[in-house]
């Protein structure tokens, strides 16, 4: 195995066999987020997978001219290694092997910030790992232990896996802590009466750059993938001068290995309490359909696609005039904006308070200028549609939730 010098760049060949060039280009910028540089990329046609080496035997030769030339530390799989292949990749290749999935979780264990995310990122390393012990204690034990009875290597895997299910154990407890917690915080949310809005898209379509630019706080905004892996809320006042809840979410991605889906499931279904989906795209990507039609698959599975969703085009400042046209016309509906110029952040917000409104009711009630405090109270809350000022009374069309429209007929004089 080659040892690494202190602060050299990490350098490694991809290997494929799908022939999917946007999967091996996202793998690429994958291990740029970790500082890792591609200097080859080697694709072999197959259907299906070589049994013991991913790739077939005749290309390890090629592997190994192509780690010789270029002084690869790794060699990385676009695609989820079996354990024996990962195993007899690294003894025939003497470099370090890593697939997509465990690139993956090499990223989100370094964006992972709160103790839930270090969990979730922990119980997703340890489920990954598990199954890939099997087998690992018949090969150890040649280092000792006669006919019949199990070596030293074995028992010391079969004590490695114990001590790993115990940790899942453990680990899903202090998930199940911190999930009532979160659904402490989400009572609350509903409680407040403030519509959520839940900012959805795949990796790095600026997200938490739209978020920052509409509530003005400080977000982190890094060009990486998988830069938010935390929930993150925010409250913005829209045009109508009511106020709602945006919800930054984890990324989506192609391909998501399920022990990722498993980790992460109680945290993407806090979109499902959403009032309004927006789906942000990154239209300056040219595989933009492809991520638009992941991340829409991602909401469908989540059991989503019933909650109102407008779709929002991201950085069209990077794309031709001519293209933006077209997207409006194939997208009818969509809107287009450039979350770090603020272009067409107001049409934004606009039609979000107007997709909000959809599922709220009207009211028109008469209130004594003295009892307009109450309608200042939940200003917050409420859409006003209309004022109308008569002697020592006010009329004013309200649009609302009914709980908050039931409160405020309490302290009105009359409706209609």
């Amino acid at each position: 195995m080659q040892q690494i010098k202190r602060n050299e760049l990490m350098r490694a060949i991809v290997i494929t066999i799908k022939g999917d060039y946007s999967s091996v280009e996202e793998i690429q910028q994958l291990l740029r987020t970790l500082n890792i540089d591609t200097v080859e990329v080697l694709y072999q046609k197959r259907e299906r997978p070589d049994s013991r080496y991913y790739v077939g035997e005749g290309k390890i030769g090629k592997l190994l001219e192509l780690i010789d030339f270029s002084g690869a530390h790794m060699v990385v799989v676009d695609d989820e290694l079996t354990p024996v292949q990962a195993k007899n990749l690294e003894k025939k290749l003497s470099v370090v092997i890593k697939d997509r999935t465990q690139v993956i979780l090499d990223i989100f264990a370094q964006h992972a910030t709160t103790e839930e995310g270090k969990l979730q990122v922990e119980f997703a390393k340890l489920k990954y790992e598990l199954p890939r012990l099997i087998g690992q204690g018949k090969w150890l034990s040649r280092l000792g232990g006669g006919t019949g009875t199990r070596g030293p290597g074995e028992q010391k895997i079969e004590e490695k896996r114990r001590k790993i299910r115990e940790r899942i154990v453990a680990i899903k407890r202090q998930l199940s802590e911190l999930a009532k917690d979160r659904t402490q915080q989400r009572k609350m949310r509903l409680n407040s009466e403030l519509p959520m809005v839940s900012v959805v898209g795949y990796t790095n379509a600026g997200k938490s750059s739209l978020i920052k630019i509409i509530s003005g706080s400080d977000i982190l905004i890094a060009n990486q993938l998988f830069s938010t892996l935390s929930p993150v809320v925010r409250k913005v006042k829209l045009p109508s001068g009511r106020v709602a809840l945006f919800k930054d979410t984890v990324g989506f991605i192609k391909n998501v290995p399920h022990t990722i889906i498993e980790a992460f499931k109680s945290t993407l279904e806090e979109i499902l309490f959403s009032d309004l989906i927006l789906l942000v795209v990154d239209l300056s990507d040219e595989n933009f359909q492809e991520k638009l039609d992941t991340s829409l698959s991602v909401v469908y599975e989540l059991g989503a696609n019933e909650i109102p969703r407008l779709l929002v085009f991201n950085k069209v400042d990077l794309i031709p005039y001519s293209q933006r046209i077209k997207i409006l016309q194939s997208y009818p509906g969509a809107i287009l904006i450039s979350a770090v110029k603020a272009d067409g952040i107001h049409e934004l917000l606009s039609c979000i308070d107007k997709e909000l409104e959809k599922s709220e009711k009207e009211a028109l009630l008469t209130f004594k200028l003295q009892d307009m405090s109450w309608v200042l109270k939940e200003r917050e809350k409420i859409v006003v549609k209309e004022q109308i000022f008569r002697d020592n009374q006010v009329i004013v069309r309200i649009k609302a939730r009914s709980s908050v429209l039931e409160r405020l007929r309490q302290h009105s004089t009359q409706e209609g």
